[in-house]
């Protein structure tokens, strides 16, 4: 198998100042990328600055022989999501790769959040994102190529207690990788989805006692694939954590067709929902056009 390599590539990794984020950078500028380390150095929950954070991480690739320049802009307005970018573009002269990793906390249950830290979290985590991603998409559409990694999470695919604005912004970021992968095809821009299981400063007293076996560097060769050249997949979500990799998807079931032209009752979807349910032949549907295919036959019908 060909090594997976970087040279001559140029990625841009948000919340490189630590965890995940700073293995991503560092990998990949071991393997040949220029790295633009992207980090405000702010506290968990999104307070404060500290421009060291992702200065330290430059200056240990730096140390390795490798190439990067820090980046202290915040990902939560779109200036800085455009600042990001830009610092790559002069530094560097394009973009190539881009993960989204910035993230903050502000948990609590759904009854008691305040607006505000609905706010915050989805202004770094959703529209951070966003900020970033689309200048950079419109630079790797004049080269006719990029590699976008979102950083996405089991709390919203899933759900977890206590996490509504967090499980929100990352099941949002499921639906915008969604768009980027079809809206990216024709200009080989690949978009896929990590959802980590990782200790980090973020997940570290949620892991409890699984915290020991889950090194955010056992995520990392999966997001360093998803940004190759050699990554072929798009559109797709994968969970990564403790050594497993596995994808993760959403599946259309056959269903129950109640007949073309019939009157539907509630009491009729109630009768069949079993139906409705069974996971037997079910599709995994790669854009609403699937969907609709899996439907239109059943219309035509006699």
């Amino acid at each position: 198998m060909t090594d997976i390599g970087f040279v001559d590539r140029v990625a841009i990794v948000t919340g490189a100042g630590g965890g995940l984020g700073r293995t991503y950078a560092l990998e990949l500028a071991a393997r040949g990328a220029s790295v633009v380390v992207n980090d405000l150095g702010g506290s968990a929950a999104g307070v404060g600055a500290d421009a060291s954070a992702a200065q330290k991480v430059v200056d240990e690739i730096h140390a390795a022989g490798g190439a990067a320049v820090a980046s202290h802009d915040s990902v939560a307005t779109p200036e800085g999501g455009q600042a990001i970018v830009s610092a790559a573009l002069e530094a560097f002269g394009k973009v190539d790769i881009v993960i989204n990793n910035a993230g903050i906390l502000r948990d609590r249950t759904f009854a008691k959040l305040a607006h505000e830290d609905l706010d915050a979290v989805l202004d770094v985590h959703l529209k951070g994102a966003f900020h970033v991603t689309q200048p950079a998409f419109r630079a790797m559409k004049e080269n006719n190529y990029g590699r976008i990694v979102f950083t996405a999470s089991n709390a919203g695919v899933l759900g977890n207690f206590g996490q509504t604005n967090y499980g929100a912004a990352k099941m949002g970021l499921v639906g915008l990788n969604n768009v980027l992968a079809l809206e990216g095809a024709k200009n080989n821009i690949k978009s896929n989805v990590i959802c980590p299981l990782a200790r980090t400063r973020l997940t570290e007293e949620l892991l409890g006692p699984l915290a020991d076996a889950l090194d955010p560097e056992l995520v990392t060769p999966m997001v360093v694939y998803l940004a190759s050249e050699a990554c072929e997949y798009t559109h797709e979500i994968f969970s990564a954590g403790g050594g497993r990799y596995a994808r993760m998807f959403v599946g259309l079931t056959p269903g129950w067709f109640a007949g073309k032209g019939a009157a539907v009752s509630a009491e009729d979807v109630a009768a069949h929902l079993d139906d409705i349910r069974a996971q037997d032949g079910y599709i995994v549907p790669s854009s609403v056009t699937d969907e609709l295919g899996a439907l239109l036959p059943l219309l035509q019908s006699d």
